[in-house]
């Protein structure tokens, strides 16, 4: 990851950058998350409820509530951090090649390759004579066609494009936020106000109206409806605060935000346990009905930011915080993180298929899974990344 600074805290938000350097918080955070995505995956089968094999333990539920409840929003967030200047530094034509070539490559590929050879694990179970050719021109001629976890790669393609389109209409769009960005130095309250405020504006609507499980799909392209404004307004808050001033901003390692870290530990908690507290009215009060009353939405959806939002200060906090040289694994991990993120998925998926029918404990196959995955998938893409030329994809 590469942020780009300003000296003086007075400068233009718009303001191209002067010099580029490499963020090792923000690259930590940006890998660690990478790792929240593959844990992810590979304890959901053995949730509690809804699980998908016959072991399960209830403590995996914990996680992935967790983190279901914010790790695309950061993600889109941290994306967001560097599309200002990006846009800034680049003439408009070579903005679009290169997120072709970074997003748009990448997610055609793995459309076409990497989400039915996961997809075809699941199809196994219900059709043990399926062939992978029938499965795979199904898929692509017929449907469905889900996108697993790609879908974020051309949701991002849109949002940078949607940026780049914004940026041509007005480079000081980006202003107000990154005005509250600076106020966020000293007061990273003002700053979280912020982002819960126009969280709520922008989930809580589409939340009460489409529900938590409808997703737009055509094709490959999939985005759950109830978030899709909410990530952009992650985005573009993330652009907002990486416009200018970065060093000056609510990121900035000398501010507030890494010193007051463990109050927003504590902010972080009160959300997530009153969403707990929803869902178990959800289930033992209302009975676990297939639609939900508005109000039940209104007040989940508001617990929802709220611990979204406080997670991802929390989050970057320690991370601003820490001032280990390195290298760390993370360090180590940071270069493929992206190519782990796109690959990761068939091979959580066929390892859970391999695991299935051994009665072991839901603990033991899901840390099997994850380490496996981890260690897979950076196998990979690291070898993937020596193919010439593909290091500019991957």
């Amino acid at each position: 990851m590469t942020i780009s600074h300003t000296a003086a805290i007075g400068a233009e938000p718009h303001t191209a950058p002067k010099a580029k350097a490499r963020n090792l918080s923000l690259d930590r955070a940006r890998t660690f998350l990478t790792l929240v995505v593959l844990l992810h995956h590979a304890v959901i089968p053995y949730t509690h409820f809804g699980h998908t094999d016959p072991a399960s333990w209830a403590g995996f539920d914990v996680i992935v509530l967790a983190t279901d409840s914010f790790f695309m929003a950061m993600f889109f967030f941290l994306s967001g951090l560097f599309t200002w200047p990006g846009i800034a530094r680049k003439a408009p034509s070579v903005f679009l090649r290169d997120r072709l070539l970074r997003l748009g490559l990448p997610f055609a590929i793995a459309a076409l390759t990497v989400i039915p050879i996961a997809y075809y694990a699941i199809a196994l179970r219900h059709d043990p004579g399926l062939s992978f050719a029938s499965f795979w021109w199904k898929t692509v001629t017929v449907g469905p066609w889900p996108s697993g976890p790609i879908w974020f790669v051309w949701v991002l393609l849109a949002f940078d494009l949607t940026a780049s389109l914004l940026y041509r209409v007005s480079a000081h769009l980006v202003d107000p936020g990154n005005r509250i960005s600076l106020r966020g130095f000293e007061q990273p309250t003002v700053f979280w106000l912020m982002l819960v405020a126009v969280s709520v504006i922008v989930y809580l609507p589409p939340l009460v109206y489409f529900g938590t499980n409808k997703w737009f799909e055509f094709g490959p392209f999939s985005v759950q409806a109830s978030r899709i404004l909410l990530y952009f307004a992650y985005f573009f808050i993330g652009a907002s605060v990486g416009a200018a001033n970065f060093d000056r901003g609510i990121l900035g390692a000398e501010g507030q935000l890494p010193k007051s870290r463990w109050q927003w530990v504590i902010i972080t908690l009160i959300p997530y346990c009153l969403m707990w507290c929803m869902i178990y009215i959800k289930r033992e009060i209302l009975g676990n009905p297939d639609h939900l009353p508005s109000w039940y939405h209104v007040f989940y959806g508001t617990f929802f930011v709220l611990f979204s939002a406080s997670i991802l200060l929390a989050i970057l906090a320690f991370f601003l915080h820490s001032k280990s040289p390195g290298p760390n694994l993370l360090d180590r991990m940071q270069a493929d993180a992206y190519g782990i993120f796109l690959v990761h998925y068939p091979i959580a998926l066929w390892i859970q298929y391999a695991l299935y029918d051994y009665a072991w404990p839901a603990i033991a196959k899901a840390a099997i899974g994850f380490v496996l995955t981890v260690i897979v998938s950076w196998g990979l893409t690291a070898a993937l990344r020596k193919i010439p030329g593909a290091s500019h994809v991957l």
